[in-house]
């Protein structure tokens, strides 16, 4: 922000705005006033009553990175004891889990071991150690001190000119056009041109006071304290903070007493505006279970009893993640909730730089408030979802795993025909996507596929590679409807597409153009395919909403973007017979028209915008037409193709298809982390002319790639996340993974240092499968098959 330092108002003092408080006045964004409606610091909310277990470990890269800067800054500021984390296995399926664990922990830089049975109880004498498979301890997990972490990130801010006001609940925000100016209390009106919500389980009711919907669910969550246990104290509170996940148990010490956190009962959800303070009174009949699995694991507690205990409230959202971010509507007004203490002082960074620099270093899009599609922010969904994420928790969870219900809430016109089919549906962002269909099971071809480890079976079937394999062959039909569609148009769309993406699009109508977009330090935040339909419209595919609201902030006023998604539908017919499926029926299509062209046709009696695009690699087009007439596409294109042995394919197919080109996907394969170069995306980039982000090209200095890797065992097919070692040591990690039914190969991408190009190790699940960096892509070189 230009001139003056911005006023900046942090309403709630809890451990997030305390933190958030200490990292702007830190940055000289030091004109900081923080609010709470209590009487003092961290009073009334999660941080007054949260007992401070942070385990750094989490699927999610941004979230460890969160927990680790949190670990290190607490440690500096003596709000911390590194007492170390320690998470037991009493079922070999949960020891399985904690070598999957072991490896998340490695690819995010977060040193850790796996430990046997017998050191699980040496850590820890309580344990029975009957019950103990074995352990994974982080020596760097811990106790964070939360009230004295609050106080002392305050009273550094207030040292740099933050002023801390209390007795001042929020009634109202102040607003002037799109921008937000202030907020009013019952007293007072605070002037600001920056205001973040920092208000934990209010969160909500602040964001009714915007028009946003902030799409949390306050929780109860049970927390006792045990009697004095025959132990001593400072020896106990030594041991490890401990979790026994299968119980939905976690333990820290209190003295010569146990502290225990229950997952394990019914969620106890409330409204935030019901919320008149953030503990609730002990449920002795919910515990119940989680005590007898607490005296069954630490056999000492049955003497020492229960000696109180309390219903603590806190934030869960529909899918686990934080709400961080810019109000898509009100310039401005910031939002950091749903934060747990865990990652407290890594979220008040990132969303620090977020303000003072526009740009957080860290990738932060599965945080982003903006990241949910309307369907999604429904209270009843948020409701229902943030439940099920309470009683999943501590469950063992496979990464293609989707919530069960509320389903299906978003359909694609051939939903009837899918299900015909015998299609196995999976779900993303609402959207039911099929990833394989039980009408191909007879295909010779499912004989072909080599089988695969347990673990890597589940939400798969071989009629995935059958699909595969038939699409090289003859020709099929993928829904690609879930793509997120939109129409740039108006007299500035193409100087505005220009300077937002990185390749030229100054072509004529009918050109299609893969670009990037990238943020303001050169980072990829999305590639797109655009196809200019005339001289003032361009459609766009994205990938998600994030893309829509990153558009719509930088549009000028000539420039109107809409999210066409729902009112439209695609197929991807592709295959070397997709030009003789086509030629079949009567249309109005040139099926000569070359690679990466566009064009408004008629197949049959269906209009339609053909985009010559493949995304597996194969001869063919991205079919749209509106909503109305999809089932009527289907079914012509599916009566047309019978005689050319066409299926329909899903999404276990494609994703193998897609890594056998090289293709790259977007928030799984390379983020904001990443450059173009890096990337393997350089050809998206015309340096002769100007775009936005331009300018930090000129200074990378990349040290990384994303490197295509072949494992020479076939059957173990990693899922991603799983770290890989060079000479012994963890250099990078898996990004996306699939074998490649096609080219006979077990593939794996991966972020390495640059100048690794010999053996490679991945571990999964413990044990080393050797890897080696291949030259992509790996099927179709010369790039035959797509051109046709």
């Amino acid at each position: 922000m230009p001139g003056a330092v911005p006023r900046v108002v942090l309403v709630g003092a809890g451990i997030v705005g305390c933190a958030l408080a200490d990292e702007l006045t830190e940055r000289g964004f030091t004109d900081v006033t923080v609010l709470d409606q209590a009487a003092g610091l961290a009073v009334g909310g999660s941080s007054s009553h949260a007992p401070g277990l942070v385990f750094q470990t989490n699927p999610c890269r941004s979230m460890t990175q969160f927990a680790r800067y949190t670990v290190e800054k607490y440690t500096a500021l003596g709000c911390f004891d590194q007492v170390g984390g320690l998470e037991i296995a009493t079922t070999p399926e949960r020891l399985a889990d904690l070598s999957r664990r072991h490896g998340w922990a490695t690819s995010w830089g977060v040193q850790s071991r796996l430990v046997d049975a017998d050191e699980v109880a040496r850590l820890h004498p309580l344990l029975d150690r009957e019950q103990l498979l074995g352990g994974f301890l982080i020596p760097s997990d811990g106790l964070a001190k939360p009230v004295l972490a609050a106080e002392v990130q305050a009273r550094r801010a207030a040292e740099r000119g933050a002023r801390f006001v209390f007795g001042q609940k929020v009634v109202a925000v102040e607003t002037s056009g799109d921008r937000v100016t202030g907020v009013r209390t019952g007293t007072d009106v605070f002037a600001a041109d920056v205001v973040v919500s920092c208000a934990g389980m209010w969160g909500p009711v602040l964001g009714e006071m915007v028009g946003l919907t902030v799409p949390l669910v306050p929780m109860a969550h049970q927390y006792a304290f045990s009697g004095d246990l025959d132990v001593d104290a400072d020896a106990l509170a030594r041991r490890p903070i401990l979790r026994h996940q299968e119980a939905d148990l976690y333990f820290r010490s209190h003295g010569q007493a146990l502290g225990i956190g229950a997952y394990g009962h019914k969620p106890m959800p409330i409204a935030a505006k019901d919320i008149t303070g953030s503990e609730l009174p002990f449920t002795e009949e919910d515990f119940k279970s989680s005590w007898q699995s607490a005296v069954e694991l630490v056999p000492a507690l049955a003497e020492a009893g229960v000696a109180s205990g309390f219903n603590g409230l806190f934030s869960f959202t529909s899918d686990g993640m934080p709400l961080l971010g810019e109000h898509p509507g009100l310039r401005g007004f910031w939002v950091a909730e749903a934060v747990w203490i865990t990652h407290s002082a890594g979220v008040a960074r990132s969303v620090a730089e977020w303000i003072v620099d526009g740009q957080p270093e860290l990738d932060l899009h599965s945080s982003d408030l903006n990241r949910f599609e309307q369907v999604q922010l429904a209270p009843d969904y948020v409701l229902e979802r943030s439940c099920q994420n309470f009683v999943e928790v501590y469950d063992l969870l496979h990464p293609l795993q989707p919530m069960e219900s509320p389903r299906p809430l978003r359909t694609s016109p051939f939903y009837s025909r899918q299900q015909e089919l015998g299609a196995f549906f999976l779900e993303a962002s609402g959207w039911e996507r099929p990833h394989w269909y039980e009408a191909n099971a007879g295909l010779p071809e499912v004989a072909e596929v080599p089988h695969r480890d347990e673990w890597a079976s589940r939400y798969w079937s071989p009629i995935c590679g059958a699909e595969a394999l038939v699409t090289r062959k003859r020709v099929a039909l993928f829904d690609m409807t879930p793509l997120k569609r939109l129409e740039v148009s108006g007299p500035g769309a193409l100087e505005f597409l220009q300077h937002m993406t990185t390749n030229n699009l100054q072509r004529k109508p009918g050109a299609v153009v893969y670009t990037l977009l990238l943020d303001e330090q050169g980072g990829v935040r999305s590639d797109l395919t655009v196809a200019r339909l005339d001289a003032t419209t361009f459609q766009v595919g994205a990938n998600g909403n994030l893309d829509l609201d990153w558009l719509t902030r930088h549009a000028p006023a000539d420039v109107f973007i809409k999210d066409i998604t729902a009112g439209t539908c695609c197929i991807g017919l592709w295959g070397p017979l997709a030009r003789d499926l086509i030629n079949d029926l009567p249309h109005t299509m040139d099926t000569q028209k070359g690679y990466f062209t566009a064009q408004r046709a008629f197949i049959k009696n269906v209009p339609v915008t053909a985009l010559r695009l493949s995304y597996v690699g194969e001869l063919g087009w991205e079919l749209y037409t509106t909503a109305d007439l999809g089932a009527k596409l289907w079914d012509t294109l599916w009566e047309a193709g019978q005689r050319h042995g066409v299926i329909a394919a899903g999404r276990g197919a494609f994703t193998s298809l897609r890594l056998e080109k090289g293709y790259r996907s977007w928030g799984t394969d390379m983020t904001t982390e990443h450059d173009p170069f890096e990337a393997g995306l350089g050809f998206a980039v015309r340096q002769d002319k100007e775009f936005l982000g331009k300018g930090s090209l000129h200074n990378l200095t990349s040290t990384k790639k994303l490197t295509c890797l072949t494992i020479d065992d076939p059957h173990s097919v990693v899922l991603g996340s799983e770290p890989v070692f060079h000479q012994g040591e963890p250099v990078g990690y898996v990004t996306s993974a699939a074998y490649g039914y096609t080219t006979g190969l077990n593939i794996a991408y991966a972020w390495l240092p640059s100048e690794i190009d010999d053996e490679v190790e991945i571990e999964y699940f413990g044990r080393k499968v050797t890897a080696r960096p291949a030259p992509e892509p790996l099927f179709d070189p010369e790039m035959k098959r797509l051109r046709g």
